[in-house]
């Protein structure tokens, strides 16, 4: 019996869920009807686009291009900046409610998660009625939307959930594969990025299923041992296996999706520098501290590589953390492209004795623990838009180590 696995994919994670909280906040108008992007910090010459509406879509502007040129495309351009701690809030709360039907999720990234529904069709029926009924009761209780992809292995439900947007229910199952899949361009294929598909259109392959009919011999000259795999994703075969392991309690960890792959390191240092806050933050509140920091990448390919070191001294402050996650991210390699990066917080403990360098600033390094209590302080207080992450990136971090 063939499996049913579904792929869950919020539509414009963050813009939509800056556009929830902003509405509970008290706005009148929802931001994903308007000129609206999310990006970076523009002062700090960080100002790409991260995710935009449709509406600022239609006027040409495009994910990762400068807000500068954005602006251009669409003078009434609003930029709002991201506010990761609320992304995180939004993607538990998705994910907390799939699982009130089924423990099989295995989570892709922030904002999408694959399901095998199999096990549970006995109790919840006809799976193309259960993609909408959870589709429609995400809309109604958490207040966004997502696409839900019906296959009978993860590949093809990733397809069938990127077929048109948004708030939409697709199926590609084995047999649809011929008439849904083979027509798309080559590039639109589940794990084939943009340099790969130009090697692909120079061989003449244009269409996934060019790519489905394509000599495997003749690919291997090319593609090494990633011809078997190309092909056989491009005839639909993939696996149908969803882990659903859940993240060791001992440690603390937090990922983001990028809206573009990423080649350079120095474009990654921001991401950490959130992910450092996020988790140490955390850290921080529960009062404990970790002696391994762990950096973990997935490439185009959707191939997760994580490389991890130990530190003489446990650790929960924000700067220390996002200074070995880029010592760390030094000894990776990014050349095929980084999609998603995550940081975690390993080995945990309750006290923290500090061995001194004779090297060591430790004034300055009390100064920076004082700090993170404030910080943490007035956002336990007045949320965590009092202090955002481009204003930390600017006053802590951006002229004193983010270069370094």
């Amino acid at each position: 019996m063939a499996k049913i696995i579904m792929h869950i994919d919020v539509n414009n994670a963050f813009l939509s869920w800056l556009a929830v909280l902003l509405l509970k906040e008290g706005y009148k108008t929802d931001i994903r009807n308007t000129y609206a992007v999310i990006g970076g910090d523009e002062k700090a010459r960080r100002g790409i686009v991260l995710a935009k509406s449709t509406p600022a879509k239609k006027k040409g502007v495009v994910t990762a291009e400068t807000i500068y040129s954005a602006r251009k495309k669409c003078p009434g351009l609003k930029v709002y900046p991201p506010n990761y701690n609320w992304y995180k809030q939004m993607s538990d709360s998705m994910f907390n409610l799939i699982s009130e039907y089924t423990p099989d999720i295995e989570k892709m990234s922030i904002d999408e998660c694959f399901v095998d529904y199999t096990p549970v069709k006995h109790l919840y029926g006809d799976e193309i009625e259960f993609a909408y009924k959870i589709k429609k009761e995400i809309k109604e209780k958490l207040g966004f939307t997502v696409n839900v992809g019906v296959a009978n292995n993860k590949i093809c439900a990733k397809m069938a959930s990127d077929l048109s947007k948004p708030d939409k229910v697709h199926t590609i199952f084995k047999e649809e594969v011929h008439e849904k899949m083979w027509p798309l361009p080559v590039n639109e294929l589940f794990g084939i990025g943009k340099r790969t598909s130009e090697k692909l259109s120079n061989l003449g392959v244009k269409t996934i299923g060019d790519l489905a009919n394509y000599n495997e011999n003749e690919l291997y000259k090319y593609f090494k041992n990633m011809a078997h795999d190309m092909i056989a994703s491009a005839n639909g075969i993939g696996s149908d296996f969803v882990n659903n392991e859940k993240e060791d309690p001992k440690g603390i960890g937090n990922e983001t999706t990028l809206n573009h792959n990423i080649y350079h390191k120095e474009e990654l240092y921001p991401y950490l520098l959130a992910l450092s806050e996020n988790v140490t933050l955390r850290l921080r509140k529960q009062e404990k501290y970790a002696y391994v920091i762990v950096v973990t990448l997935k490439d185009k390919y959707f191939k997760r590589t994580s490389h991890q070191k130990k530190l003489v001294n446990a650790t929960n402050l924000t700067e220390e953390v996002f200074k070995v996650t880029k010592e760390i991210l030094g000894e990776m390699d990014v050349n095929d492209g980084v999609r998603l990066i995550g940081v975690r917080l390993d080995y945990l403990v309750d006290t923290s004795v500090h061995q001194v360098s004779l090297f060591e600033d430790i004034e300055n390094r009390d100064d920076n623990k004082a700090l993170e209590k404030t910080v943490d302080e007035l956002k336990e207080k007045y949320g965590f838009k009092v202090i955002d992450k481009a204003s930390l990136s600017e006053v802590r971090v951006g002229k004193k180590y983010l270069n370094k």
